[in-house]
């Protein structure tokens, strides 16, 4: 998924969100109420993590194993600000799998009587063998099992 903006998925992507609602508080924002750049990539982990929750595969079940997802590419497209206050929904996807990658697609939209969306974005992760720091090329059983289980929630 290089040279390519988090808004050009094909066709043949997952459509069905996971959905994680967020508030605007004074912690997210700088000195004008407006959200922080950094917010945002919080909000995405949350949404991801709580996502893998929600498919039965808590992360911390995936650590036990021995094995980590850490994010190795990150694209954000901001579209509309979200101020001090507001309340939100960050939509996140898994994308169909492309060798060792998961690509996790997002859009955080606001929860007005017409929705605008904020922001879009994808996210990049591999699985890291902890004890090696190695990037894993083929997964072993037990933690392919929790990779499928996750794509099948969707």
């Amino acid at each position: 998924m290089r040279n390519t903006k988090p808004t050009d998925r094909p066709t043949d992507w997952p459509t069905d969100w996971f959905k994680y609602p967020i508030r605007v508080q004074p912690h997210h924002t700088d000195y004008g109420g407006v959200v922080w750049h950094g917010s945002y990539v919080s909000w995405l982990e949350s949404a991801r993590v709580e996502c893998l929750r929600a498919a039965g595969v808590p992360l911390e079940r995936f650590v036990s194993l021995g094995y980590d997802l850490p994010v190795v590419e990150l694209q954000i497209h901001y579209r509309q600000p979200l101020t001090l206050g507001m309340a939100a929904t960050v939509k996140a996807r898994l994308a169909p799998r492309a060798g060792v990658r998961l690509h996790w697609l997002y859009e955080i939209e606001t929860l007005e009587p017409t929705p605008k969306v904020c922001i879009t974005a994808q996210v990049t992760l591999v699985t890291v063998d902890i004890n090696r720091r190695k990037v894993v090329c083929r997964l072993p059983p037990e933690a392919q099992e929790i990779i499928d289980r996750v794509v099948n929630y969707f």
